[in-house]
């Protein structure tokens, strides 16, 4: 009678892992911090199959009415916990009741449809934004990097939903030609998907370096490992595809042009979308948008310069008079004072930026 197989040592082995993780620490204060600021998580499927995390806001979960609803739509090295927990309480002591999604393929979200295009997370966002119960009929909406693509696409599709627009660092206006211009750190989408999706400490560590206006300094091996084991081996092939879907052709001649007031933040340093994609977006929006460029800040701007971004959220959203460069006296005067005393500088798009 042959012997049993001994028993397997490799789910213990994973158990202690996982306690010991850093990355995994990081992630439960997260979760934490949304979940004592009063935000309730909630999941949403769609009639096609996908189902979209959400993450409420108080007055959402009682069936209270909001005052100032605003949808916090993150980037693509985060899901939403990691991108807003340390906004959640100033935008709620402000009068902002936060909906923050997780995007399909990332974090709770998947969907079987094989559409990748920022058009399709648009779509079910919208979708699952109308079937929340006592849901907004309108709403801010904020993406960061390429949350922002998808909040353009949500703006241009859905403009009865979507009352005004913050773009945080957001490329929409970049081409693929771009690439093979020199105007990014990479030559192509693949050298894009290898670092958005760093697999190696080395590939992590450059990632940071190109993000960070001042990259942290002490960086050990073993947490990079833990972070990449965590935070980057899920869904590599859904988000790889999800990045061909954004560049893949892009022109910036076949860029709708929307019609709400929109607040454009960038920061000086960023080497991942630079510079010239903000002031291109500026000018195809015209006099509906205004250009901040944060001092001392790269792409990663909520993580370097986030108390002067929550600033900007707040003062933007809460207040609806505001419209930059109108011909309104008295809200150009409101927005003035709002921002007096910031270190931030105020770019004509008409004039050079460097």
């Amino acid at each position: 009678m042959p012997a049993p197989p001994a028993p397997s040592t490799a789910a213990p082995r994973r158990r202690w892992r996982n306690r010991l993780s850093p990355t995994l620490a990081r992630d439960r204060c997260y979760t934490r911090s949304f979940r004592s600021a009063g935000l309730r998580p909630a999941s949403v499927p769609l009639p096609d199959g996908a189902v979209v995390h959400f993450w409420l806001p108080p007055a959402a979960a009682t069936g209270a009415k909001p005052l100032h609803p605003v949808l916090l739509l993150h980037g693509f090295g985060a899901t939403a916990t990691w991108q807003w927990a340390p906004f959640l309480r100033p935008l709620l002591a402000a009068g902002l009741a936060p909906y923050v999604p997780d995007l399909i393929f990332f974090g709770a979200s998947a969907s079987p449809v094989a559409d990748r295009s920022p058009a399709y997370q648009a779509a079910c966002v919208a979708a699952a934004m109308a079937a929340l119960p006592s849901s907004p009929q309108r709403y801010a909406v904020v993406g960061v990097s390429y949350g922002g693509f998808v909040a353009y696409h949500l703006a241009h599709a859905f403009p009865a939903a979507v009352e005004r627009l913050v773009l945080v660092a957001a490329g929409v206006c970049l081409e693929e030609t771009d690439l093979a211009a020199g105007l990014f750190a990479v030559e192509d989408i693949a050298e894009a998907a290898s670092l958005l999706l760093p697999q190696r400490p080395e590939d992590l560590r450059r990632l940071v370096g190109l993000t960070f206006c001042r990259p942290p300094q002490f960086m050990p091996s073993c947490f990079i490992r833990d972070y990449i084991r965590v935070m980057c081996t899920e869904n590599v092939k859904e988000k790889t595809e999800l990045l061909y879907a954004l560049i893949n052709g892009r022109k910036l001649s076949d860029l709708p042009k929307i019609s709400q007031q929109t607040l454009i933040i960038w920061g000086e340093q960023d080497r991942v979308f630079p510079l010239e994609l903000g002031s291109r977006l500026k000018r195809h929006l015209g006099d509906t948008s205004e250009l901040i460029i944060v001092k001392n800040a790269g792409h990663a701007i909520n993580r370097e310069k986030p108390a002067e971004l929550c600033r900007l959220i707040k003062n933007y959203i809460a207040d609806p008079s505001v419209k930059y460069r109108d011909n309104h006296k008295g809200s150009w005067k409101n927005a003035m004072k709002r921002f007096v005393g910031s270190s931030l500088r105020k770019v004509d798009s008409s004039r050079p930026l460097l």
